[in-house]
C-alpha cells in the first residue's frame, strides 16, 4: 500500500512538474485548450511572462518570441524596367506583435515572412528603373517596408525597417557607368573652362574701354609689367622704348640738318 502511494506521489509530481512554464520576459505563450485557443491563457500566469500553469493533458502551449527578428534576404536575380540584370539583397526587421495570430494565421511566420520579403524585392525592383533603384533608395526601402507590413499584418506581424543592403552590377555595366561618370566630370570640366574664358574676356574688354580713353594707362600698365619681371634676377629683360620718348630729339637731329 505503501509503495502504491509512492508511485502515485510520484506520478502526480511529475505531471504537476511537466504542468508549470516560466516564460521570460520577451516570451509569450499561446494556449491551446483541448484543440482551441484559449485567449486568457493558461489558469495561473496567463500568456506570462513569468511562472504559467498548464492543465494536464488539455493544454498544449507554443512559445513565441517578441523581439525583433533580422531577416537576411538572399541575393535576388532582377530585371529592371530598363531590362538591365542585377543581384540584390536586403535585410528586413520584424516583429510578432499578436502571438495568437502568429500560430494561428500562418503555419510558419518566419519562413512565410521571408518568403514574402524575396518575392516583393523582386517584384518591386523590376517596376524601377536602375537610375532610380541607385539613387532613390529611401524611397524604394519606404515602398517595400509599406508592402510587407500590409502583407503580414493579419499574421500578427510589424514590419519595422527593409533595407535594400547591396546591388550587384554586371561588368559591363560597370564599365559602361564609369565612362558615363568620366564623360559627365569631362563636360563638367569644359564648360567651367569656357565660363572662366567668358569672364576673363569680359573683363579684359572692359580693361580695354578704359585704356582706350587714356592712353597713359597703358604705359603705367607698362612699368608695372617690367617690375614685375625684374623681381626675377635670372631674366633678361627686352626693353622696348616708346617712340613718342624719341621723337622730339629725332626733330632736333632733323632740324640741325
Amino acid at each position: 500500500m505503501g509503495i502504491g502511494v509512492m508511485v502515485v506521489g510520484f506520478l502526480l509530481l511529475i505531471v504537476i512538474l511537466n504542468s508549470i512554464r516560466i516564460l521570460k520576459e520577451y516570451e509569450r505563450a499561446v494556449i491551446f485548450r483541448l484543440g482551441k485557443l484559449a485567449p486568457e491563457g493558461a489558469i495561473v500566469g496567463g500568456n506570462g511572462p513569468g511562472l504559467i500553469l498548464l492543465i494536464p493533458i488539455i493544454d498544449k502551449m507554443v512559445k513565441i518570441s517578441l523581439r525583433t527578428v533580422v531577416l537576411d534576404v538572399p541575393p535576388q536575380d532582377v530585371i529592371t524596367k530598363d531590362n538591365v540584370s542585377i543581384k540584390v539583397n536586403a535585410v528586413v526587421y520584424f516583429r510578432v506583435v499578436d502571438p495568437n495570430k502568429a500560430v494561428v494565421e500562418v503555419e510558419n511566420y518566419l519562413y512565410a515572412t521571408s518568403q514574402l520579403a524575396q518575392t516583393t524585392l523582386r517584384s518591386v525592383l523590376g517596376q524601377v528603373e536602375l537610375d532610380d533603384l541607385l539613387s532613390e533608395r529611401e524611397k524604394i526601402n519606404a515602398h517595400l517596408q509599406e508592402i510587407l507590413d500590409r502583407h503580414t499584418d493579419p499574421w500578427g506581424i510589424k514590419v519595422s525597417t527593409v533595407e535594400v543592403k547591396h546591388i550587384d552590377l554586371p561588368q559591363e555595366m560597370q564599365r559602361a557607368m564609369a565612362r558615363q561618370a568620366e564623360a559627365e566630370r569631362e563636360r563638367r570640366a569644359k564648360v567651367i573652362n569656357a565660363e572662366g574664358e567668358y569672364q576673363a574676356s569680359s573683363r579684359l574688354a572692359e580693361a580695354a574701354s578704359i585704356i582706350a580713353t587714356q592712353p597713359t594707362a597703358l604705359q603705367l600698365r607698362f612699368l608695372q609689367t617690367l617690375t614685375e619681371i625684374a623681381a626675377e634676377n635670372n631674366s633678361i629683360v627686352l626693353f622696348p622704348v616708346p617712340i613718342d620718348l624719341i621723337r622730339p630729339f629725332i626733330k632736333l637731329i632733323e632740324e640741325k640738318k
